[in-house]
């Protein structure tokens, strides 16, 4: 198939390639192929042309190029302006490129002829290919469209293969890439291949950007013909001077450019903008959206404000605002500590629990002022609609979303501190259970998804800060309760409502009934006075309600008699709040039978109660009165069988519980009771009255009583303690169990109390009896 080899002088081609009976002109401008080109002037007009490989390479060598070229006949040389010539050359025939000479100033290349052979295919399949590239060749020009009709006729005529395969390989608009293909195939049976091949690809291509076309065209028709329907739609509109839905619609946009939110929440509502593009003004579903996507464009997203890690301005804030609440500063300064050594730091969900007036929700807002954090209050107090909670289906006339996210969005931030005010007075109904509804609230492994029914996108809670507030854990469903973190606030003492009252409520009252500082004097006694006489509560808020009445009667007297200055004392306390409302039943003067004094816990504080047993002649009764509540009596009842139990060694008859009643009374008998605390107290009473022997009268007692005699522990110590501080009771019998609890009192509780450990009855009779 080759001759001999021949030398040539050469060019290197960048991006073309010339087919054998191509007649095609190209500029030359690099110096190495002008001297080529004159070199092969100078002979007999042949020059060897190459295709490069890559375009870009200024010098290629023999590595750098195609291996198969044309020879081509110069036909033409044009001299052009800035010393560029323009070649007309006739390609002649393919060579092999064995090598490039180095030994001349221009390309000279080492080359093997390839000699055209006698096609030895039989006629069939020669005719086969013929007609099967004509059908080819003609289905290209049908989908390309710009090869004139001319050119298509005399190609079809064509009546030789291989002249056929040249004449379309010439004609056609290819690649240098293809074209180089079909230079490389050296037999004729190869270029058919390869031909057939790239028509085939060419028509294809052809097929899919014509579907690509044709789609992108009916979108565009279509975007027009909607342009054009929704701008006649707006003029129709002004006409009829409705409101523009589109004008709406666009500031919705505006407005979701803005937003700071994930994409899931902008293509919801993007989508819901279109579908309030598209409603009649008229319609009721368009108000229904057009308040829901004012909703979710006003939800805090991924707005967040910064919190403050300064742990010392932190302090500061939380002393100045709350006096003692030792417990909650504590844990709101561990919060903030470990949020500054790891830069996040998973938000607690704090319960605060305790008596009213003990200063819980003002504590959720000092908090707030301390971590720089947006304060949001919902208050539960009497919720039954689980609605509430989690928003109404928006399907629903008057839908609207739950109080979480309505405080959401007025906190503007997604990381506000929370307030769920007295979370034990939710309420269940045939509506729903609201306790239930807040479990995914509060549940620091779900509220990263929270899903309200009219918002219908899940809200991340997870960086919200709750503080929930309750009065008593017991009314707190234990699931619910689960998932907080319980800080007791029990009730203050005596010194805690005095400073409280000094630094807080007095300063606060005279402000809000205008009067200046130095126009008021309340002393110390007067003060205490209030605290004890006048208020019987563990928080300070009818305190408060006192101070405000003595700074009402002052201001009126500043007004009316123009006093400059008015001071409360002890004595004339009366004029101001008049009688005394409350007198502490305080220790008896004298040792009494059948007397004891217990200790109680209450909402409002602690409290002594006065046991009294008398014993009388009858069938062996036992009688319980002042309202006792099942617990108490079964204490009695225990009592009673204890000392039955050990009566023969305070040699009592065993017929003295068939002959006589026990009677049993706790006065204040309008004030419902109930607990085991009481136990001891009730069988030191009753051995008391039974063997007639005085019980202390400087002495009180708690704690639970079994069938053997044995003192269990109790709850509620604290308030317990400062009752009996305040009924001037000297000794207080306390369970041993209880011994660590006594143990975290401060001083100022347990100061002027002896506590006695018990664990038995047989310690509290012999600390008791005299």
């Amino acid at each position: 198939m080759t001759n001999q080899n021949a030398i040539l002088p050469a060019i290197a081609l960048r991006g073309t390639t010339i087919l054998p009976g191509m007649i095609v002109h190209f500029d030359v401008s690099r110096e190495r192929s002008k001297k080529a080109i004159e070199a092969a002037m100078l002979h007999d007009q042949k020059i060897f042309l190459v295709t490069q490989i890559d375009p870009e390479v200024e010098n290629p060598d023999v590595s750098g190029v195609y291996r198969v070229g044309t020879i081509g006949y110069i036909k033409q040389v044009v001299k052009l302006p800035q010393d560029i010539l323009r070649v007309l050359v006739e390609g002649t025939g393919r060579a092999v490129l064995e090598d490039f000479q180095q030994d001349f100033p221009y390309l000279t290349g080492v080359i093997s002829p390839v000699k055209e052979e006698e096609t030895l295919l039989p006629d069939t399949v020669t005719e086969a290919m013929y007609r099967s590239l004509k059908e080819l060749f003609h289905r290209y020009c049908m989908e390309n469209g710009k090869i004139s009709k001319e050119l298509v006729s005399q190609i079809l005529n064509i009546e030789s293969l291989e002249e056929l395969i040249e004449q379309i390989a010439v004609n056609i608009p290819l690649s240098y890439q293809n074209k180089q293909k079909i230079l490389e195939a050296l037999t004729l049976e190869e270029r058919y291949e390869v031909l057939g091949g790239i028509l085939g690809s060419e028509i294809e291509v052809m097929q899919i950007g014509r579907d690509l076309q044709k789609k992108v065209k009916a979108r565009i028709d279509k975007n027009q013909r909607e342009y054009i329907l929704r701008e006649q739609l707006k003029l129709i509109r002004e006409e009829l001077g409705e409101d523009n839905s589109a004008d709406v619609a666009d500031e919705f946009k505006k407005k979701l450019q803005e937003l700071s939110a994930s994409d899931e929440v902008k293509e919801k509502i993007s989508k819901e903008i279109e579908r309030f593009k598209t409603t009649n003004n008229n319609v009721s579903e368009n108000s229904v959206l057009r308040g829901y996507i004012e909703t979710l464009l006003s939800l805090p997203w991924d707005n967040r404000s910064e919190d403050s890690e300064d742990l010392k301005e932190a302090w500061e804030i939380l002393e100045r605002e709350h006096y003692g609440l030792k417990d909650v500063k504590e844990r709101i300064m561990e919060f903030l500590s470990v949020r500054k050594l790891t830069h996040k730091g998973k938000s607690p969900i704090l319960c605060l629990v305790g008596p009213p007036g003990t200063g819980k929700t003002s504590v959720a807002k000092s908090v707030a002022e301390a971590l720089h954090k947006k304060y949001v209050r919902i208050c539960l107090g009497g919720v039954r609609d689980e609605a509430e909670i989690r928003g109404h289906r928006k399907t629903y006339v008057g839908a609207m979303p739950g109080r979480i996210t309505v405080a959401l969005q007025q906190a503007g931030v997604n990381n506000p501190l929370m307030l769920l005010d007295e979370i034990d007075k939710t309420s269940s109904d045939y509506k729903g259970d609201t306790s239930s509804a807040l479990l995914e609230v509060l549940d620091p492994e779900q509220n990263s998804r929270f899903m309200d029914h009219y918002v219908e996108l899940p809200q991340d809670l997870s960086e919200v800060l709750f503080i929930a507030t309750a009065n008593d854990v017991q009314e707190i469903p234990r699931p619910l309760l689960d998932r907080m973190e319980l800080i007791e606030i029990s009730g203050y003492t005596e010194n805690e409502k005095e400073h409280i009252a000094k630094e807080h409520l007095i300063p606060k009252q005279m402000e809000e009934n205008g009067i200046s500082k130095g126009e008021l004097t309340i002393q110390s006694a007067a003060l205490k006075k209030i605290i004890n006489n006048y208020t019987k509560e563990a928080g300070v808020r009818n305190l408060e309600r006192m101070i405000g009445r003595i700074c009402r009667k002052t201001a009126r007297a500043i007004m009316e008699e123009g006093k400059k200055k008015v001071t409360v004392t002890a004595k004339n306390l009366s004029d101001f709040l008049g009688k005394e409302h409350f007198n502490y039943l305080m220790a008896n003067r004298k040792d009494e039978i059948g007397i004891a004094r217990g200790l109680a816990w209450t909402q409002v504080g602690g409290d002594t109660l006065q046991i009294e047993v008398n014993v009388m002649p009858g069938k062996g009764e036992l009688l319980l009165t002042g309202q006792l509540g099942d617990v108490m009596k079964e204490s009695a009842q225990a009592g009673i069988t204890y000392i039955r139990s050990v009566a023969e060694g305070y040699k009592v008859k065993p017929e003295f519980f068939q002959e006589n009643d026990i009677h049993v009374h706790i006065p204040e008998g309008a004030v419902p009771k109930d607990g085991p605390s009481a136990g001891i107290t009730m069988a030191t009473a009753i051995l008391s009255a039974i063997i007639r022997e005085p019980v202390r009268a400087d002495l009180a007692m708690t704690g639970e009583i079994t069938l053997r005699g044995r003192v269990l522990p109790i709850g509620g110590l604290k308030e317990k303690l400062l009752a009996a501080k305040y009924a001037k009771i000297k000794e207080v019998l306390v369970p041993a169990e209880n011994k660590p609890d006594v143990q975290e009192l401060d001083k100022e509780i347990t100061d002027g109390l002896t506590i006695t450990f018990v664990s038995s009855m047989k310690e509290v009779l012999n600390r008791a009896l005299v």
